[in-house]
């Protein structure tokens, strides 16, 4: 059964080698082989089309390729960061701390930054004046190294991926403030687990089995990070076992164990939150068709009250 991630292999996708690795597939009569990604777009094609039956994505992105490809046979079917890495990273030494600290100051933003996309409702929700930040359109691979130089004074990125590619690039840790979009006022999902509906019909069993083994896999990386990397590092051998397992902790404290996850269960969403993350993403994208959650997010694979983190 094959797996489309989002991204490569580093840290947060440990949890699924330790899934192989300790049985838990097997257990499910699964026998899963997972494929890296190249963003967090990547995967919903591949599942909508069939070439795969399970991948990991972004919700906000598959929201909008449903509302693009009405009927398409694709769904998510188990959220796995209920807040999603969408963040502001700036240097607390260049006076970033809070959002209100962007005005009159320059934001370093690649254009097709899944953050940067998320930004408008960021800046809508903190009452930013757009006219007063100066926003400096970066590459990728320029964006932290133009932070750690003081050539902008903040960027957007992925929490995880900024903040440790600035502890690299030698920015000490407690200069590199995190601004979380989830933490103000951003009420939007991230990556779920999607399903090709056409599969998921033909083969129940088979995905609410596959669901139950990443949540184990889930349970044990955070009960031990550093066993988990052991995982990725066999299929990774060139990754940096510390700085992956760092990765995977932050992805862990930031995105996967919230206050909701903590009291609801990993899995399911909060139909409240979702009808006004909704809301929020008409603000800067039109639908063609009225949004409805139904749409995007089933919750028939799921144990009643998702599943125990611990």
């Amino acid at each position: 059964m094959p797996f489309a991630l989002d991204w490569k292999f580093e840290g947060p996708a440990a949890p699924y080698f330790v899934a192989i690795d300790e049985g838990y597939f097997a257990d499910a009569g699964l026998s899963v082989e997972i494929t890296a990604g190249q963003g967090s777009l990547d995967a919903i094609p591949k599942v909508a089309t069939g070439a795969f039956p399970v991948g990991f994505a972004d919700i906000n992105s598959l929201i909008k390729f449903l509302d693009q490809n009405p009927g398409a046979p694709v769904t998510a079917v188990m959220m796995v960061y209920d807040k999603p890495p969408f963040a502001v990273v700036g240097r607390k030494s260049q006076g970033v701390e809070a959002p209100e600290d962007l005005e009159s100051r320059v934001l370093g933003a690649p254009p097709p930054d899944g953050a940067w996309a998320q930004f408008p409702i960021f800046a809508a929700e903190n009452d930013l004046d757009m006219e007063a930040i100066t926003v400096e359109p970066v590459g990728f691979p320029t964006r932290e190294p133009m932070l750690a130089e003081g050539e902008v004074d903040a960027v957007t990125g992925f929490s995880f991926s900024s903040y440790l590619n600035l502890v690299r690039l030698g920015v000490p840790e407690d200069d590199i403030s995190t601004i979380l979009m989830a933490d103000h006022g951003v009420a939007l999902y991230g990556n779920a687990v999607i399903v090709n509906t056409d599969f998921a019909e033909a083969n129940p069993e088979a995905v609410s089995g596959f669901l139950s083994a990443v949540a184990q896999g889930w349970t044990d990386a955070i009960a031990d990070p550093e066993a988990a990397i052991e995982s990725l590092v066999e299929r990774n051998p060139a990754a940096d076992a510390a700085l992956e397992e760092r990765r995977l902790e932050l992805a862990i404290e930031a995105n996967v164990v919230t206050d909701w996850t903590t009291a609801n269960g990993m899995g399911p969403i909060d139909p409240d939150r979702m009808a006004e993350a909704l809301e929020q993403i008409q603000l800067t994208y039109e639908f063609e068709t009225p949004p409805e959650a139904g749409l995007y997010f089933t919750d028939a694979y799921l144990p009643e009250g998702g599943f125990p983190l611990e």
